[in-house]
């Protein structure tokens, strides 16, 4: 009897950590959020910053760091084609995402675009550090302001800020820097 129960013993202690592998998930196997991630430009072509955007529940969070910008506030917008050809002063980005074709500005009661963000400061130094949320675009396929459609979406900071009423861009001036979106690579 007393073989037994030691046999039963060590038949349980040697079960008991594949029994806790079946509990929880290899790191190598969990899933990872989609994102999607970006290199920012500006009209001579010189890199100047990163996003990231990554989804968090019901919106997106966008995360972005740029260097070189005047100081102050500026427009910050999603546009609706994913080129940002430095010739063209990033005229091919074409004009504000906006898949629902809403009015222009955050303030606008017959807007806004998906694309339509807050303001963002350049300090003196000329850097930027971006920390927004967005709940009119998205990452997934199928969903209202999906941004991977066919043409792809970029990301623009403009010489002024936005007024966040007027159509069709908030008199947010020039676009100093571009970002095209793409996927971000599973970690």
């Amino acid at each position: 009897m007393r073989i037994l129960a030691t046999m039963s013993a060590i038949a349980l202690l040697l079960s008991a950590p594949a029994m806790a592998q079946t509990q929880t998930q290899p790191a190598e196997l969990q899933t990872v959020p989609p994102g999607a991630v970006g290199t920012f430009i500006d009209v001579s072509g010189a890199e100047v910053g990163t996003v990231t955007l990554t989804p968090t529940g019901d919106s997106v969070a966008i995360t972005a760091e740029l260097t070189g910008m005047a100081p102050g506030d500026h427009g910050f917008h999603f546009h609706e084609t994913g080129d940002c050809d430095p010739a063209t002063a990033f005229e091919s980005a074409g004009s504000h995402f906006n898949p629902e074709n809403l009015r222009h500005g955050l303030d606008n009661p017959e807007g806004a675009h998906a694309g339509d963000l807050p303001n963002v400061t350049a300090a003196e130094d000329g850097t930027v550090s971006v920390d927004l949320q967005s709940q009119r675009i998205s990452l997934d396929e199928g969903a209202p302001g999906y941004i991977f459609d066919a043409d792809g979406t970029a990301l623009v900071f403009h010489a002024e800020p936005d007024d966040q009423v007027t159509d069709p861009s908030g008199n947010s001036g020039d676009r100093l820097a571009c970002a095209v979106l793409e996927p971000a690579s599973p970690q």
